[in-house]
C-alpha cells in the first residue's frame, strides 16, 4: 500500500508536535495519600505490589476521608478496612496447564497463551489499571498487566505459533497508548506511566508485515511520536549536561540515558523503596530518581548501575548513557528513515538516516573501548567509559551498528567472558541482584543469537541458544514450569531481586520457540 506524501508529512508533524490526547491518571500512591503509605509500610500485604493493583470500590476521596474519619487502631482493623474498601488482585492463573506437565516444551507453551491472554480492558473505575482497546499476552504470575520491552520477545514465539492476530493486537495497543499518553509506559498501570522501557516497538512493528519498510511507514506517527519522547529535552540540554533522557556530550553530540519523571518511591515497590532511603547516605528523592530511571532501563537491578558495583544504595543510573538504550534508538532512527522512504518522503528519510549515523559516531566515540575490544556504558558525569563488561555490549550488533572488525572482537571477548555453561551471561559480578551473576535472561540470549548471527559469528550464535535452550529444558522437566530467569552457572532456576522466581513466562516461552525454530536440532524432550 503506497502512501501519499502530503498526508504522511502531516501525520508525521502531528505525531511529533501534538500533546498527548489524554491526561495522566495518577498513581494509587498520590490519590490514596496516607492510606496508601500506611498499608504499604505496616506490610498488609508480603509484596507491594498487590496494593498498588487492588481496585478500590468507591472514589478514591471518598475512601480516604472514611479513613481518615476512623482511623483504623491496628494492624487488623487496617487489613478490615482494605478488605471492606478494595478488590484485591486475584491469585495468579496456575502457570502449569493441565495434563501439559512434562509435554514437549512447544505444546506446553501453545497451551499456555490462552492462560496469559487477557480480553481489552475498558475503563476500569478506580483501578490503577490502564484501558486497551485489544486482547494482550502478560508476562505471568505477578505481572498481570501489558508490559513494554518483554512483549517483544513474547510475540517472537506468538509468530512462530501462527498468532499473528495476537501480534497485531499488541502493536496497536502500544500504538494507542503512545497517542494516549506520548509515549510506552513500562506497563499498562498508571503508577509506570511517568516512565517507558527500553524502545522495541519498531521491532514489533516490523514483525506484523514481511515488509519492514512498508510496516514502519504504516506505523509512522507512532514511531515519530516515541522518538520525540525520548528526546524531549534535546534542545534544552546544554553541552556537557542532560535534560530528562537526553544528554549533550562535550563535542555537541547527543546520546540518551535512562529516566522516570517522578522522584518518589516506587507504588510497586513502596516500601521497599523507603527502607533503601533510609540507608542511604544522600537524599532521598535523588535516590528515588535512580531506583526508577534503572526500572525504566528493564535490568531492575545490576552492577551496570552501582557506584561501588555492590551496593544499591550507591545507584546512579541517570548519570550512565547506556549502550543497548542508545543501539536501540539507532535502530529506531533507521526505522523511521525506512518508513519515510517507502512513504516517498525523502526529506525526513535523510533527517533520519543522519540522526542515526550522528549517534552511531557518538557510540563509537564514548562506548566502544578499542584496547578491550567491547562496548561498555558512558559515565556522563565522570566523562569515561565504565569498565563493567555485560550482556549489553551485544546491542550495537543486534540492531547492525557495528563494523565487523567490531563484532568480531566483540564476539571473542563473549565467549571468553560472558559465555557460561547454561548460557549467556548477564553480568560478570555477583552482587544478590537479579540483573548479575549467576541469572541469565531470555531477551539477552535473543539478542546475542541475533547480533552474533549478523556478522557471521554463527558458531558462537548456536552454542549460545543451545546451552540456554538445555537449561530451559532442564528446569522444565524439573518443575514443569517455564520461568522468568535462570542461574546459567549451574543450569537452574534463577534468584535474587525484589520478589520471588515468577513462572508463566511470557519471554522465555517467545525466546524459546524461536530459538527452536532457528535451530531444529535443540531437543525440547524431557528424558
Amino acid at each position: 500500500m503506497m502512501f501519499r506524501r502530503p498526508l504522511v508529512i502531516l501525520l508525521v508533524w502531528l505525531a511529533a508536535c501534538a500533546p498527548p490526547s489524554s491526561p495522566e491518571p495518577a498513581p494509587p500512591s498520590a490519590t490514596l495519600h496516607e492510606l496508601y503509605v500506611r498499608v504499604e509500610m505496616e506490610r498488609v500485604f508480603s509484596d507491594s505490589k498487590t496494593f498498588a493493583d487492588a481496585e478500590p470500590r468507591e472514589a478514591p476521596r471518598d475512601i480516604l476521608l472514611a479513613y481518615r474519619r476512623d482511623v483504623p487502631v491496628d494492624a487488623p482493623a487496617l487489613r478490615q478496612f482494605v478488605d471492606r474498601y478494595f478488590d484485591l488482585p486475584s491469585e495468579s492463573a496456575p502457570a502449569t496447564p493441565p495434563g501439559a506437565m512434562r509435554a514437549p516444551i512447544a505444546q506446553h507453551i501453545a497451551a499456555l497463551w490462552p492462560i496469559l491472554t487477557r480480553p481489552p480492558t475498558g475503563p476500569q473505575g478506580f483501578s490503577s489499571l490502564l484501558p486497551l482497546n485489544r486482547p494482550y499476552v502478560v508476562p505471568g504470575g505477578r505481572f498481570r498487566e501489558l508490559y513494554y520491552w518483554d512483549s517483544y520477545f513474547t510475540m517472537l514465539g506468538l509468530v512462530r505459533d501462527g498468532r499473528q492476530q495476537s501480534v497485531r493486537d499488541m502493536v496497536d495497543n502500544f500504538a494507542d497508548l503512545i497517542v494516549r499518553y506520548g509515549h510506552v509506559p513500562n506497563g499498562s498501570r498508571s503508577y509506570y506511566l511517568s516512565r517507558s522501557q527500553p524502545p522495541f516497538f519498531y521491532l514489533m512493528v516490523a514483525l506484523t508485515d514481511a515488509d519492514r519498510a512498508r510496516a514502519f511507514a504504516r506505523y509512522l506517527p507512532a514511531l515519530r511520536r516515541e522518538h520525540a519522547f525520548w528526546m524531549d529535552g534535546e534542545t534544552r540540554a546544554s553541552t556537557g549536561h542532560a535534560w530528562r533522557r537526553v544528554a549533550r556530550l562535550p563535542d555537541g553530540s547527543v546520546l540518551n540515558r535512562y529516566w522516570d519523571d517522578r522522584d518518589t518511591p516506587r507504588d510497586e515497590s513502596y516500601r521497599e523503596d523507603v527502607v533503601l532511603a533510609a540507608s542511604a547516605s544522600r537524599a532521598a528523592p535523588q535516590l528515588y530518581r535512580d531506583i526508577r530511571a534503572a526500572a525504566e532501563s528493564g535490568w531492575d537491578f545490576s552492577s551496570r548501575w552501582l557506584a561501588d558495583e555492590r551496593s544499591l544504595e550507591t545507584i546512579e543510573t541517570a548519570s550512565i548513557s547506556p549502550v543497548d538504550l542508545n543501539s536501540l534508538l539507532y535502530g529506531l532512527e533507521k526505522a523511521i528513515g525506512e518508513g519515510c522512504a517507502f512513504a516517498k518522503d525523502p526529506v525526513c528519510a535523510e533527517a533520519f538516516e543522519q540522526r542515526a549515523e550522528r549517534r552511531r559516531s557518538a557510540m563509537n566515540r564514548y562506548m566502544w573501548d578499542r584496547e578491550r575490544g567491547v562496548f561498555l556504558d558512558y559515565h556522563l558525569v565522570r566523562g569515561e567509559r565504565l569498565d563493567r563488561l555485560s550482556a549489553a555490549t551485544l546491542y550495537p550488533l543486534f540492531v547492525r551498528a557495528a563494523d565487523a572488525a567490531q563484532a568480531e572482537r566483540v564476539a571473542r571477548n563473549v565467549r571468553a567472558q560472558l559465555l557460561a555453561p547454561g548460557g549467556l551471561r548477564t553480568t560478570t559480578r555477583q552482587t544478590g541482584q537479579q540483573w548479575d551473576a549467576p541469572n541469565g535472561w531470555a531477551p539477552l540470549q535473543w539478542i546475542a543469537v541475533e547480533g552474533l548471527g549478523a556478522y557471521g559469528e554463527g558458531d558462537l550464535a548456536r552454542e549460545v541458544a543451545n546451552r540456554f535452550a538445555r537449561t530451559v529444558r532442564r528446569a522444565y522437566c524439573e518443575t514443569g514450569k517455564l520461568l522468568e530467569k535462570y542461574d546459567i552457572e549451574t543450569a537452574r532456576p534463577g534468584g535474587g531481586g525484589e520478589y520471588p522466581l515468577q513462572d508463566g513466562f511470557g519471554w522465555t516461552n517467545g525466546v524459546t520457540l524461536a530459538l527452536m525454530q532457528r535451530y531444529p536440532d535443540v531437543r525440547e524432550g524431557c528424558p
